[in-house]
C-alpha cells in the first residue's frame, strides 16, 4: 500500500498561528490545499497571515481567539463550524516563554515570581488542554481527526536558565500521551493526539541570541549548540511542515500518542 500524504480538503485549526513557526505552518499547509483556520490573539495579524493565503488560491480564515478563553475558543470555533463546515486537525501552536520565568545573572532561581511561572504553564500547557477541549469535541463527535501538540527539545533535555518553559512543554508532552489514550480508549481509535518537539531553529526571532550583531559570528551558546547537534545547523521553520504533513495524514493511521523530535539529532546526542 502507498502511504497517503494528501492534506487536500481538510480543514486545520491553528492556535498561534500569526506567530514565526505557526504562520509558516500555515501558508505551506494552504498551498498543499488544506483549508486553513488561522488563530491567534493578535486578530489583525491573523487576518494578515490568512489574506496571505488565500491570495497564492488557498482558502483560510483569521480569526482572535485567546486560548485561556473558552468563551473566546467557543466563538472561534462556531466561526469556523460556519466557515467550513467541520475540523480536521487541531495544531496547538500558541505557547512561548517571558524573561521572568527563567533565570539570568539579574534573576536568580530563588527569586523567580510564581506568577510568571504560572503564566508560562497556562499559556503552553493550558492553553492547550482548553484548546483540545473545545475543538476536540468536534472530533468525538464524528470520531475522527487529528491534535498535534506543539513540545519543544527542552522537554526531553531540560535547557539552563529556562525553567518555567522547559517544565511547561514537558507537561504538553505528557498531556499528549494522555489525551491520545483518553480519546482513543473512550471515544475513537480514529482520534489521534501527537507532538512534535521542534530543536533549535534560526528565525528573525531569536538571530540576535545566535549570532553576533556586528560580526554575524556565532555567539558562544550558538557554538555550544551546534557542537551538540550531528547535522551541524539550525533547522528552518519550513522543516516541521513534514512532520505536521505526515502525523495529520493517513501515512500516520497508527501513530498516536508519540513526541516526534525535529532536532537535528540534539535530543540524541552527548559530548
Amino acid at each position: 500500500m502507498v502511504p497517503n500524504f494528501d492534506v487536500k480538503g481538510k480543514v486545520f485549526v491553528i492556535t498561534g498561528a500569526a506567530g514565526i513557526l505557526c504562520s509558516e505552518m500555515a501558508r505551506e499547509l494552504g498551498e498543499l490545499g488544506a483549508r486553513v483556520a488561522v488563530l491567534d490573539l493578535n486578530e489583525e495579524r491573523a487576518k494578515e497571515v490568512a489574506k496571505e493565503i488565500c491570495d497564492k488560491g488557498g482558502d483560510a480564515l483569521g480569526l482572535k481567539a485567546n486560548v485561556l478563553d473558552k468563551d473566546s475558543l467557543t466563538a472561534a470555533r462556531d466561526a469556523v463550524l460556519e466557515k467550513f463546515g467541520t475540523i480536521d486537525v487541531l495544531i496547538n501552536g500558541a505557547g512561548g516563554n517571558r524573561p521572568d520565568a527563567s533565570t539570568s545573572p539579574d534573576l536568580s532561581f530563588f527569586d523567580m515570581p510564581p506568577e510568571a511561572l504560572r503564566f508560562v504553564f497556562d499559556l503552553n500547557l493550558v492553553g492547550a488542554i482548553l484548546s483540545s477541549q473545545v475543538f476536540g469535541k468536534v472530533l468525538t463527535d464524528k470520531k475522527e481527526g487529528n491534535i498535534i501538540n506543539i513540545s519543544s527539545m527542552s522537554a526531553l533535555r531540560p535547557l539552563t536558565n529556562v525553567l518555567g518553559y522547559s517544565a511547561a512543554k514537558a507537561a504538553v508532552s505528557n498531556f499528549t500521551a494522555w489525551l491520545a489514550g483518553h480519546f482513543a480508549l473512550n471515544y475513537s481509535p480514529n482520534i489521534r493526539v501527537n507532538a512534535i518537539a521542534p530543536g533549535f531553529l534560526l528565525t528573525e526571532q531569536n538571530r540576535f541570541l545566535l549570532k553576533d550583531k556586528e560580526t554575524g559570528e556565532m555567539t558562544p551558546r550558538a557554538k555550544h549548540i551546534i557542537g551538540q547537534t550531528p547535522m551541524g545547523r539550525y533547522g528552518t521553520p519550513e522543516e516541521l511542515v513534514g512532520a505536521i504533513v505526515f502525523l495529520a495524514s493517513d501515512a500516520a493511521s497508527f501513530v498516536t500518542g508519540t513526541v516526534l523530535c525535529i532536532d537535528g539529532g540534539f535530543g540524541n546526542f552527548a559530548i
